[in-house]
């Protein structure tokens, strides 16, 4: 179930992809040609998404929704290196689907300077049922094709997480090099402070 969320809660981080987005994977329905999320040129439908930059929860995980209609509002991967505020965090959540279904690796960078490799899976943005465990996002009751508008047919937005292990600060994490995966919005989830009488 999504719900809109008009506050981002301070054990989460959005990540801000705008500089790094590259490619139209939503496009409204007078303007399909403009979408090109995969080779074929099939887009999800602007109209059964959240509107452009809201503020949006999945599971209980907020998300900043791209914007939409003003350029690129996805990053296809290619190993792009995403700088983050530096910080302890358990989690990188994130909006995301693929041409197909795909696994790949995320590198978790530190300021300390050492690097961990974590694994990513994303299924296909085709209507099924998550290969993977992820949470759906969005499944829209339509598809946009370069030309028309396909009725009957979904395209399924997730929501997956990648764990971020290591008790270091959190200096930036670069995308895997496969152009299949698309990313939407990230958010990191900081590591909870330990109650009093606890250790770390």
């Amino acid at each position: 179930m999504i719900v809109i969320d008009t506050s981002v809660s301070s054990a989460y981080q959005a990540v801000e992809l705008a500089p790094y987005s590259n490619n139209v994977g939503i496009s409204a329905a007078g303007h399909t040609s403009r979408g090109a999320f995969n080779v074929w040129g099939n887009s999800f439908p602007a109209e059964h998404l959240p509107e452009s930059g809201a503020p949006v929860s999945v599971g209980g995980v907020p998300f900043r929704f791209p914007r939409v209609g003003v350029g690129d509002d996805n990053v296809r991967c290619d190993g792009q290196f995403i700088a983050v505020e530096e910080g302890r965090f358990d989690w990188l959540h994130l909006l995301t689907a693929s041409e197909r279904r795909a696994e790949d690796v995320v590198e978790m960078h530190f300021a300390d300077g050492t690097v961990d490799p974590e694994w990513l899976r994303v299924s296909d943005f085709w209507a099924a049922p998550a290969w993977f465990g992820e949470t759906t996002a969005f499944a829209t009751p339509v598809m946009h094709y370069p030309h028309h508008v396909q009725r009957g047919v979904s395209a399924m937005l997730w929501s997956q997480r990648v764990p971020v292990t290591r008790r270091a600060d959190l200096s930036g994490f670069r995308l895997p090099r496969n152009a299949a995966v698309h990313v939407f919005a990230a958010t990191l989830q900081q590591t909870a402070v330990p109650e009093a009488g606890h250790d770390q």
